[in-house]
């Protein structure tokens, strides 16, 4: 029983990382397409940046959020001090990382609210 759930649990970190990939993947064509039909036939290419930049930076902040999550099943599978530490420094680099992410994107946010949706 225990094999079983440590194969199993494997394939979810697996599957967690996959969905991480495919939600940045995403995002980022999203972002690019978005900032391809605003910016280029219109004069805000200003704005059409910011807009992408929140679009990608939503879909990268979701996907490390999903990296931590395989992270931390992968670890739980064959937890050693080593292992811990690892897991340690990379759940604290990404989550500086996000927390960085989401404080511009909430600049970006709140540059385009106090120009009335446009920012030129």
């Amino acid at each position: 029983m225990g094999e079983t759930i440590r194969v199993a649990a494997e394939y979810v970190a697996y599957v967690l990382e996959a969905m991480a990939g495919i939600v940045i993947l995403i995002g980022a064509l999203q972002a690019f397409s978005y900032y391809l039909i605003r910016a280029v036939p219109k004069r805000c290419r200003h704005t059409a940046m910011i807009r992408s930049r929140i679009k990608l930076g939503h879909a990268l902040s979701l996907g490390l959020e999903f990296l931590i999550g395989a992270d931390i099943l992968k670890t739980a599978l064959t937890p050693t001090w080593e292992s811990l530490g690892i897991l340690a420094g990379i759940i604290g680099l990404r989550t500086i990382l996000n927390y960085f992410l989401m404080r511009e994107l909430a600049h970006g946010e709140h540059a385009i609210e106090e120009h009335g949706g446009t920012v030129e």
